[in-house]
């Protein structure tokens, strides 16, 4: 059972084979593929293509499973629950819409506007960036399956937490006015066949990668030069076990990036593979995913400072927790 678990994780998620065949394949060209050049030569075409076959892959599944909750319904579907439970169900739906941080807000305003309480619609929009089945996947790849599940795990904790706080602090009225009044505009229903989910599956991935094709050349080619060419040594000093206020220089660093979770899912590896802590990894991706300065410059214009600031300092606090909660357990996921 274990011999076949190594083999999903490294051959399958992982995609070693293709690390070894461009490994040859850089050899061949008369570079070093474990020397500075070869290993970043390496290093960028095995992450960059693994990681658009495994995108390409999820999204087709993700957008198909997405055809069966088009914004309308997953409004209705929220709409019948109330308090702690529609917090859990917006966050868990917003693991099926595998949008960045800025595509959630028009989403988020949609739901605020056909008066879903204030709560269930940030835990949809704080867990929609940050956690979704493409990023367990791909998280899987890199970081094991328990790092993985863990990592989306306390993502839709944060998702819950920061939703029910913001609701208990009772701020519907920093929501700017334009918002509330505005009319929900609804799709009349309509029956998809399989071909239209298949052609909706299709049209998402292709659309997606097209996205997010930049960030991913952006990430590993960043990735590749910390993996090659930063010494291991800063790395450690500054991101690892002797530096505690990692995990916080990490977040704060983090935050203003945009990026989705493709993008910085290299440069985590790369970091890691040097030395740094995995809760100041993590804590990174949970930062650029959620807290972009695009997506909080398109959220401040629909809601007012105050709830906007609310919202940034619940993230903050949340994504800072569960990297010291990834830093002190690291020990025990490697052991076991």
């Amino acid at each position: 059972m274990q011999g076949l678990l190594s083999f999903l994780q490294n051959e399958l998620l992982g995609m070693k084979w293709l690390d070894r065949l461009m490994a040859r394949l850089v050899a061949a060209a008369g570079l070093d593929p474990e020397g500075r050049l070869g290993g970043s030569i390496r290093f960028f075409l095995y992450d960059t293509i693994k990681i658009l076959v495994l995108l390409g892959c999820l999204i087709l599944i993700i957008s198909y499973i997405q055809s069966y909750f088009p914004p309308e319904r997953t409004r209705r579907i929220l709409g019948r629950f109330q308090g702690l439970a529609a917090n859990c169900l917006a966050a868990l739906l917003g693991t099926v819409t595998p949008f960045c941080s800025c595509s959630s807000i028009p989403l988020f305003m949609g739901f605020t506007r056909a008066g879903l309480p204030l709560g269930v619609t940030f835990s949809f929009l704080i867990s929609s960036p940050m956690v979704d089945l493409g990023s367990l996947v791909l998280l899987m790849s890199i970081f094991g399956w328990r790092v993985a599940v863990l990592y989306v795990v306390l993502g839709l904790v944060i998702a819950v937490a920061g939703g029910t706080l913001i609701q208990k602090l009772g701020m519907e009225d920093q929501v700017e006015p334009y918002i509330r009044a505005g009319a929900l505009q609804t799709v009349p229903g309509q029956t998809l066949t399989q071909a239209d989910r298949f052609r909706f599956a299709w049209e998402q991935m292709t659309s997606t990668a097209r996205k997010v094709f930049p960030y991913v050349l952006v990430g590993v080619g960043v990735g590749a030069v910390i993996h090659n060419w930063i010494p291991e040594s800063w790395i450690v000093g500054l991101l690892g076990g002797g530096n505690p206020l990692g995990v916080v220089l990490a977040t704060l660093a983090g935050a203003p990036m945009y990026a989705d979770i493709f993008g910085t899912i290299p440069i985590a590896e790369a970091l890691l593979a040097k030395g740094a802590l995995l809760g100041v990894v993590l804590a990174f991706m949970m930062a650029v995913t959620t807290l972009s300065l695009p997506s909080l410059i398109l959220l401040r214009k629909a809601v007012k400072p105050r709830l906007l600031g609310t919202f940034v300092a619940v993230c903050v606090a949340g994504v800072i927790l569960v990297g010291y909660l990834f830093n002190a357990i690291q020990p025990w996921l490697v052991s076991i």
